[in-house]
């Protein structure tokens, strides 16, 4: 590729922080919650994980493009971060059964992103800080018209997401003829998770964020499933009336990351925004029911109150986070209802906690 000068392009941080980069090429301005992942592969599903949604990326992995874009290997309908940071951006790659370059994917999506910039000293800054807004512009050098634009960005706290990644009407994933019919109330749900339960012999019908229970009983499910998604879990007092209904006719539910704590708020437990979240595919989880260690996925800037989850009677810790002891997953004493914060559905990520999955379907069967 013939060298070609590149613009400049600035990150500015709601706290008045100025980070310098360049611009890959796309000209514009973005912002978003600023946010990092740690993980050294999976940039596409990343990008398109619909829990990102409104967030600016920062990929602490040196190297993002380099083995370009699979049009496979993708969670979501297109890209749902708002931009993207790194340090080397690759505009060449070198996969064989690569599609096309993460820079033309990029022009498609007219994502805008900045390289060369000191991520290593950026993360370090968010974590000793916190998560909190930015706006990157590769077209605007003045700081105060950048700073007047980023006062206007909604912070993440309150901030409903879900219905602007949710379907917009029901759809089905997998055979109509399987053994088991799932109901999936989608509040920004990952194509992975939905290839994990039709693999075990489910037909899923997918629902938008603001279905009635009495909407997804008429499939008659054998199971209900909550899915991750981006935002606030408070404002989503729909999804928390449905699962509060589920719970009450012990029906099988499951939840991940953001249906987990929808499931919390349904009992009664609150959660709070993390001081940066956890995102990443190598977290350590400890399982208490087994005693067990997994090596899992994570992405979420929210989690449940631990106290209040220790002091309800009919609610069990069944997964800590080992870093932080945060509540990582629980399940309903008398109930059949579990729920993770994390995503055994990896994609990026290792497949330690898959068995969740199965042990859905076990729930259903019993």
């Amino acid at each position: 590729m013939k060298y070609q000068p590149r613009k400049k392009a600035i990150l500015l941080l709601a706290d008045g922080t100025i980070f310098e980069g360049k611009s890959i090429g796309i000209e514009g301005t973005t912002t978003g919650e600023i946010c990092f992942n740690t993980g050294m592969t999976g940039y596409q599903e990343i990008f398109t994980d619909p829990s990102y949604y409104g967030q600016l990326m920062v990929t602490t992995n040196a190297h993002i493009g380099n083995y370009g874009v699979n049009n496979d290997e993708v969670e979501s309908d297109g890209i749902k971060i708002s931009g993207l940071i790194c340090r080397n951006f690759s505009f060449e790659y070198s996969r064989p059964n690569a599609d096309s370059s993460l820079k033309d994917w990029f022009e498609k999506h007219q994502l805008v992103a900045i390289s060369d910039i000191d991520t290593r000293s950026l993360v370090a800054y968010i974590r000793d800080n916190g998560a909190m807004n930015g706006i990157v512009s590769t077209e605007i050098e003045n700081i105060e018209e950048l700073k007047e634009r980023l006062s206007k960005v909604p912070n993440m706290e309150g901030l409903e997401l879900a219905s602007k990644v949710s379907a917009s009407k029901p759809y089905i994933v997998g055979d109509e003829n399987a053994t088991y019919k799932i109901a999936a109330l989608d509040i920004g749900v990952k194509k992975n998770i939905l290839r994990n339960l039709v693999k075990r012999d489910a037909c899923v019908k997918v629902f938008p964020y603001d279905t009635s229970f009495e909407e997804m009983s008429k499939f008659e499910p054998h199971g209900y499933f909550l899915s991750n998604g981006p935002g606030d879990p408070e404002p989503l007092v729909d999804a928390q009336q449905v699962a509060k209904e589920i719970i009450k006719r012990d029906l099988p539910l499951f939840g991940i990351c953001l249906g987990h704590q929808v499931i919390a708020l349904a009992n009664g437990i609150s959660t709070y925004k993390m001081h940066h979240g956890h995102r990443g595919i190598n977290h350590p989880v400890k399982n208490l029911l087994t005693g067990k260690g997994e090596i899992t996925s994570q992405n979420h800037g929210f989690a449940i109150n631990r106290e209040e989850t220790e002091a309800n009677d009919e609610v069990e810790i069944t997964h800590l986070h080992l870093n932080d002891d945060t509540v990582a997953g629980i399940r309903l004493k008398n109930k059949k209802c579990f729920s993770v914060q994390y995503h055994p559905e990896a994609s990026p990520g290792p497949h330690d906690a898959e068995y969740l999955f199965d042990q859905f379907f076990d729930m259903i069967k019993n």
